[in-house]
């Protein structure tokens, strides 16, 4: 089940306005160009950023997530057509034979139970053309990025068209081992309403993701450093051998 910031309908509406500098997707742009893929699978799509930018280049591009409330918001979008979108997760993929997939954002870390884990990697290779490329991004856990996530560092206002002013913010929970639980709050002007979403997060390390990877069929080609976020993010790409 999708956490209620990307299931409950009045969030997924106003996910865009409120995560409006999606300069991480550029890295991920190049690489689609870089890797020559004509057909991308987008996993954990959310609103459809980075598919309908991926359409918009000429490619076939697949747009799957869980959550109905952002797939709704993606598909009323400009050039939505486009893209063929699909509720589900990694281990519920057709038979694509993608060039490439993705998982960008918090996709690969909200994958929190190992076996869930696996399960995911192996649809994934399934889904790929021998030779396809897997390409996601993973946090860091040396860098301990919770500890920027309290009410003093995150609090915003955002005014958005049609919905007025909303606070929002985040403050962390708990830290159990590798899993990070943190809860995000919005409140909205308009009607005083008060909303919130609470997630967990699997901070894992470099060689572990290295190692589940190969256990479940890829080979690692390369870790790169995400652009816009140095020292903070593995850039994991993997590949399902000819």
């Amino acid at each position: 089940m999708a956490d209620p910031i990307f299931e409950h309908p009045r969030l997924a509406a106003i996910y865009d306005a409120l995560e409006s500098d999606r300069a991480d997707l550029a890295a991920y742009l190049a690489m689609a160009e870089e890797f020559a893929a004509d057909t991308v699978l987008d996993i954990g799509c959310g609103t459809g950023t980075l598919a309908l930018s991926l359409a918009a280049s000429g490619r076939s591009v697949i747009g799957v997530d869980p959550a109905a409330a952002t797939l709704r918001v993606a598909r009323t979008k400009p050039g939505a057509g486009a893209v063929r979108w699909l509720r589900g997760d990694a281990t519920t993929l057709p038979s694509i034979r993608a060039d490439l997939a993705t998982m960008t954002g918090n996709v690969a870390q909200a994958i929190t139970d190992p076996a869930d884990w696996s399960a995911s990697l192996r649809g994934i290779h399934t889904a790929l053309r021998p030779g396809g490329r897997l390409v996601f991004e993973t946090r860091d856990p040396a860098f301990r990025g919770w500890r920027e996530w309290n009410r003093a560092d995150s609090h915003r206002v955002t005014e958005i068209a049609g919905v007025g002013e909303v606070q929002s913010w985040v403050e962390l929970l708990t830290v159990h081992g590798p899993l990070v639980r943190f809860r995000w709050t919005w409140v909205f002007a308009a009607d005083g309403e008060v909303l919130t979403s609470d997630s967990t997060l699997r901070f894992r390390e470099r060689a572990e993701v290295a190692e589940s990877l190969r256990e479940n069929g890829f080979r690692v080609d390369e870790v790169r450093d995400a652009p816009d976020r140095p020292g903070r993010e593995f850039v994991f790409l993997a590949a399902r051998p000819e």
